[in-house]
């Protein structure tokens, strides 16, 4: 019987001094796994230091690392999604090039495979890190699940081991502003989720600013909450009511007393509470449209690919 295939998908950026660490980690714990083959997929996001170079040179040397560069940075999502989309083993493993997730769980991810679990997760028990960036990232996943569709896993950042069943489900979403993470939690199937202590990267800096989080965290909502738009519609048809009834006072007013009310203030009056009460239905009425083409998506490719190295078809 043929051993099986784990697919270990490693994102980077600008991540020359991570890159040979992480390459030597995750080979070091599949030499202790006999039973097991694997393939180690790097995707690059257009990395304009020194990676592109160390990947083609590990790639040569070792036909287990296979390689993808994209034509342009996609972010921290896309990337990653694409690439456990071509990955060809019976399991994949998502784990960063900074090694601020410890490899040696990749050994505790498989294990618990091994039980059955068809996806197992790390979540973030502590952090190393930033204590505001851990203290807003908290805030946002509480704000966000009490207003989801699903419940979203608190402190999970994609770290984890997804069974071929789960991947094949990966295959059938296309979309081009996905949330990894939400995506992950919809699927939902058969998760075991391990606690661990998320480290302080080995080199250089985190590409993850807080304006990227912001925008992480925006497309989040849109994709797995209605609330918003629900929000702005009842908002909006609440205040086009009022504005409506407001409209009709004034016209009533002025019918009865024409001689005391000022002229020409009804007129402007009326006007303008007709024109609110229009602008905030057709805001509502719009707001739907969008919310429909929302959960749509536009259909483009998640990533395009400039090169891969060391894939057989």
């Amino acid at each position: 019987m043929s051993n099986k295939l784990i697919s270990v998908i490693t994102p980077c950026l600008n991540e020359e001094k991570n890159i040979p660490l992480i390459y030597k980690a995750v080979k070091s714990i599949f030499s202790e796994k006999k039973n097991y083959s694997y393939e180690h997929i790097f995707i690059d996001n257009k990395s304009d230091d020194n990676s592109r170079n160390i990947l083609r040179k590990l790639a040569d040397e070792d036909k287990n690392i296979k390689v993808i560069f994209n034509t342009r940075n996609y972010g921290q999502d896309a990337s990653p999604f694409h690439a456990l989309q071509q990955s060809k083993g019976d399991a994949a493993i998502l784990i960063v090039a900074d090694l601020q997730d410890p490899p040696e769980l990749i050994k505790d991810f498989i294990k618990e495979w091994e039980k059955g679990y068809k996806t197992v997760i790390g979540i973030k028990n502590k952090s190393k890190g930033s204590k505001l960036a851990r203290c807003i990232k908290n805030f946002f996943y509480k704000t966000i699940n009490r207003f989801s569709d699903i419940e979203l896993y608190q402190n999970f950042m994609g770290f984890g081991l997804y069974d071929k069943q789960v991947i094949e489900l990966l295959k059938e979403f296309n979309e081009p502003n996905l949330y990894l993470r939400g995506v992950i939690s919809d699927i939902n199937l058969k998760v075991k989720k391990i606690e661990y202590t998320h480290q302080i990267r080995s080199h250089g800096e985190t590409k993850n600013n807080y304006l990227s989080l912001i925008d992480l965290g925006l497309v989040a909502f849109t994709a797995y909450s209605k609330f918003p738009i629900r929000f702005i519609t009842i908002f909006s048809f609440f205040f086009a009511l009022i504005s409506f009834f407001i409209g009709i006072f004034y016209f009533i007013y002025k019918i009865l007393y024409w001689n005391t009310f000022a002229t020409g203030l009804a007129p402007l009056i009326i006007t303008l509470t007709m024109f609110f009460c229009l602008t905030f239905l057709f805001l509502g009425i719009m707001a739907e449209y969008i919310g429909a083409i929302n959960s749509r998506y536009r259909t483009k490719p998640t990533v395009i690919e400039e090169e891969r190295i060391n894939f057989e078809d």
